[in-house]
Formats: structure tokens, C-alpha cells, sequence
């Protein structure tokens, strides 16, 4: 039987829809219930995962007893007018169970924690005004429940600080970009900053908390654009005597909210590769250009550009124009005005495609990891079985300094391997800067993740690859030439220049 790890618990923040009915309730438990099953039902047409959620305050201890008549903060009779017992909030968070949704709660106090853990509520949200409040995340940090918390008018700083205190605690969190004004006008959304979440803690999923008209429905578009993949709105159901706030939503608004989602979705597509669908490539092959004999060409010949002209409609298994290449060789003879066919080209790429296509992908790789390089650097192609195997076996090296000591950046392909070898003279010590690589040291295989560091002393046998591609730097002593001893004695018997392509211009392709 496998063993079940400790955190397989953790719960799956994205896709997760939560719902805050503050004190929208107004004190009334039958008219909170009713919010919860108009909620859930738009959350099962729709098919997504909610959940809703409370605000809980010790008002007893909250509010300070000198304040309780004043009226100065809005807030205060607002809180008491709209109190429920612990009994009431039992009957809604049962409520919240028996619609099939998950159950959170804002506590604002510590003695809300003791209840929500009585509760044992799922989620616990840090509102905007407690991410600063550190006795209170203290308190939250030890429920150990997962954390959703809002970052209104935090600082970038204030939630690096933050951050900082939920990662030492080893809490399971989320981070939600939120502007805490009420309802946050469009030209005040900030979308943009969700993007720089996602960049600066890549460790945690990024939400966004809105604040909008609730008939805005292109900021969540927007906002899942940007990379938000939990969210949060504010609910509430009208009726004669009650009257929601400007960024509460009905539940027939939250219908078109979350129709808007799933249009975003559908929209942005897969996180990976782009998808090339059949049909978009036959429309767009029926408006290139295809290449024509000028003159007649006899097979055999070579063809220069003014044998050929380019014109439209291509014909089926013609060259296209994009294909065209100086130097072909006439596979057949062609008369004046004659389609040249798509078979003229050799299948075996040549040794100038093989390299232009390598350093194509590894400045695309390079660009995604943000990796700069300066323009003083020299940089060659290892291919061990040859140029024509670069894509299965090699790497790329990238020479920054070498004195006595060495530092190198090396590029792994996607599905690219580097031999078993070992050095005679150098020690050396590899951090992974993007990508995952796999490293196999005298029969024992590691995989190294972004940020990993491992060492290889010299003499030890060593290969790596990579399936999804890799870039990492390689710290060692100093580099001599011909100091790789390889386990294929084929490899070995090889001169240095077989084996490796020297670029002369990394900008311009040139290369020995």
C-alpha cells in the first residue's frame, strides 16, 4: 500500500469560487440561508467549486465598551446590529454543508479562530485590514487551516513581509490582489498587478478579491488573463426591505459573473503549447504563395532566384515561398510556369537549419526565464554523435569565465541528453535556473528543480537531461580542454572539433 503523505490534504485553490456574505445576512439566520441556496444553485449550473463565506467577530471584546453608541465608524453599529450567536452561525455553516459547498470564514479576532476551528470550518480568510494584524496570523497560522488573504492597500513590501511570515509557518496559502474601495471604479482595478503576484511568488496561487459594479463582468475576464485563478465576490439577495450595498451581488448577477469566467477560460486556452487546429492551417495554406519555374529547368540543374518566381494560389505538394532556399537542386525537369514540388527539399535538415533552429529555441528559452546575457561571452554546440543528433544528443555552453575558477551556462533541449562522462581535473557544481533537469551520478538518479544546487567531485561519473528543457549554471575550477572522459569510447575517439560547433555570433548565426 502507498504511503499517504501528511500534506495530500492540501486543498486545490484554483478554480475556487468564494462568496462573502459579510453582514448581508442582517442578523437574520433564515434570510442567510436562503443567500446560501440561491448561491449554490447558480454554483451547480455553472459547475464550478464555491464556497461560502462568514465574518466572525468576538463583539463582546472586539469593539472597544467606550464605543459601542458611537457612530463616528460606520462600521460599529453596523457589526452590532447585524450580530448572530455561535448557535446561528452553526445553523448557516450546516446550511452551507447540506448546498454541497465548502465553508470559510473571516475571523477578526482571535477568539473567532477558537470558533471557527469549533466550526471546523474549511477555509480561513485574512481580510485586507487584518494582513497587517501579526497576533492575529499568528493565531490563523496555527489552525493549520489553508489560508485565502486579501492584499488592499498593502504595500509591495507589506507582502513580502507577509509572505515571508505564512511561508516560515509552513502555511498552505493564497494571495488575492484586492483594492479595497467600495465598489472599485475600472480606471482603479490595477489588473495588473496580479501578473506581478504570479511573477514574485510563484509559490502561491494568485486570486483577485473584487470590489466592482457588480454588473462589471469583463473585469474577471481580465483578471483570469492576467493569471487569477481563485476569486471573490460579495453576495447578497434583495428584497422589500432590504437593499444590497453598490458591490454585492444577486444571484442572478453571479450567474453572469461566472458565465463570463467560463467564457475567459474557453478564450485563453491551455497554459501550454499553443494549439495549431488542421482547419487554420488549410485556411492559411490557401493564401500563401507557391515558388514557380521561370524558365524551363532541367532535373539536376541548380536553381538560383531568378529561375523561380513566387505567385499565388499554391498548388498541392508545391513549395511554398517561406520554403525557399538558394541552391536547390532540380529534382525533375521543369518546364516555364511549372509548380516546384515540396519534394525537392532533402528530409535531412542541413548542419546551418539544425543550428539556426537550436539557437532560435534556446533565445525563446533563454526570453521565458529572463535570463540576460551580455555580449561578451563565447559559446559552442557539443554534439556528441554528430550535428545531425544535436536534438537528441548535446548541450550548449555558454563560456562566461575561466581563470581559476569557471563559470558556464548550459542549455538543455526539451527531450535533449548529455553522455555519461566524468573530469579528471575539475570539480564542479550546477544550480538549476529554470526548467527541471535529471542528473544520474554512478547509477543514482536526482531531478533538480529550479534553484537546486548539486556537486559532482572530479572523477565522478555523470550525465543529465531534460525532458521539458533546462537552463542551468555550472560553477567549477578551472575548464582544460579534452579533461571529458566519456563512458562511449566512440565519443572519445572523436577530435575536439567533430564534436563541437563554435558560434562566433550568438546574434548573427555565425559559427566555425
Amino acid at each position: 500500500m502507498p504511503i499517504k503523505l501528511l500534506d495530500d490534504h492540501k486543498l486545490n485553490f484554483d478554480g475556487l469560487f468564494t462568496f462573502e456574505m459579510a453582514n448581508n445576512h442582517q442578523g437574520d439566520v433564515e434570510h442567510g440561508k436562503r443567500i446560501i441556496r440561491e448561491i449554490a444553485a447558480g454554483v451547480r449550473q455553472a459547475g464550478v467549486r464555491g464556497a461560502i463565506k462568514l465574518q466572525f467577530r468576538d463583539l463582546d471584546t472586539f469593539v472597544h465598551p467606550d464605543y459601542r453608541q458611537n457612530t463616528d465608524n460606520k462600521h460599529i453599529q453596523r457589526f452590532l446590529s447585524t450580530r448572530l450567536s455561535s448557535e446561528q452561525f452553526a445553523e448557516l455553516v450546516s446550511e452551507i454543508r447540506a448546498q454541497g459547498m465548502l465553508t470559510m470564514c473571516t475571523p477578526f479576532d482571535e477568539p473567532s479562530v477558537d470558533l471557527l476551528e469549533r466550526l471546523e470550518i474549511d477555509i480561513l480568510k485574512i481580510g485586507s485590514c487584518s494582513a497587517k494584524d501579526w497576533p492575529l496570523l499568528e493565531r490563523a497560522a496555527k489552525s493549520r487551516k489553508p489560508i485565502i488573504v486579501s492584499t488592499g492597500g498593502l504595500s509591495m513590501k507589506d507582502v513580502d513581509n507577509l509572505v515571508s511570515f505564512l511561508d516560515h509557518r509552513y502555511a498552505h496559502y493564497a494571495i488575492m490582489h484586492c483594492v479595497a474601495i467600495y465598489p472599485t471604479p475600472m480606471e482603479k482595478l490595477q489588473l495588473n498587478h496580479i501578473e506581478r503576484l504570479r511573477q514574485r511568488y510563484p509559490q502561491a496561487t494568485i486570486g483577485f478579491s473584487t470590489h466592482e459594479d457588480p454588473n462589471n463582468f469583463d473585469a474577471i475576464k481580465m483578471a483570469y488573463a492576467k493569471g487569477a485563478r481563485v476569486f471573490e465576490r460579495h453576495v447578497g439577495v434583495p428584497t422589500d426591505t432590504i437593499t444590497l450595498n453598490a458591490y454585492s451581488s444577486t444571484p442572478q448577477q453571479i450567474a453572469y459573473w461566472l458565465a463570463a469566467y467560463r467564457e475567459a477560460v474557453a478564450a485563453m486556452g491551455p497554459d501550454d503549447a499553443r494549439v495549431i487546429e488542421s482547419e487554420e492551417s488549410r485556411d492559411l495554406l490557401t493564401l500563401q504563395r507557391g515558388i514557380f519555374a521561370k524558365r524551363s529547368i532541367k532535373a539536376g540543374e541548380e536553381i538560383a532566384r531568378d529561375d523561380v518566381f513566387f505567385a499565388f494560389p499554391i498548388q498541392s505538394g508545391q513549395l511554398s515561398s517561406g520554403r525557399w532556399r538558394s541552391g536547390l537542386i532540380a529534382d525533375r525537369d521543369y518546364p516555364a510556369n511549372a509548380a516546384i514540388a515540396d519534394a525537392i527539399l532533402s528530409p535531412v535538415p542541413s548542419k546551418r537549419e539544425i543550428i539556426y533552429q537550436a539557437i532560435h529555441e534556446m533565445k525563446g528559452m533563454l526570453n521565458d526565464a529572463k535570463i540576460a546575457l551580455s555580449t561578451e561571452f563565447s559559446m559552442e554546440l557539443s554534439h556528441h554523435y554528430g550535428i545531425e543528433r544535436f536534438q537528441e544528443v548535446g548541450t550548449t555552453i555558454i563560456d562566461c569565465i575561466n581563470r581559476e575558477y569557471c563559470k558556464k551556462i548550459l542549455i538543455q533541449l526539451p527531450g535533449q541528453q548529455h553522455p555519461y562522462h566524468h573530469h579528471r581535473k575539475k570539480e564542479e557544481s550546477f544550480q538549476v535556473l529554470s526548467g527541471e533537469l535529471y542528473v544520474e551520478l554512478e547509477g543514482r538518479r536526482r531531478v533538480l528543480y529550479s534553484g537546486d544546487i548539486l556537486v559532482v567531485q572530479r572523477g565522478v561519473k555523470h550525465r543529465f537531461w531534460s525532458e521539458t528543457g533546462a537552463i542551468f549554471e555550472e560553477i567549477s575550477s578551472t575548464h582544460f580542454n579534452d579533461d571529458s572522459i566519456y563512458d562511449d569510447p566512440a565519443i572519445n575517439a572523436l577530435p575536439r572539433e567533430a564534436r563541437k560547433t563554435k558560434l562566433i555570433n550568438w546574434g548573427r548565426h555565425q559559427f566555425d
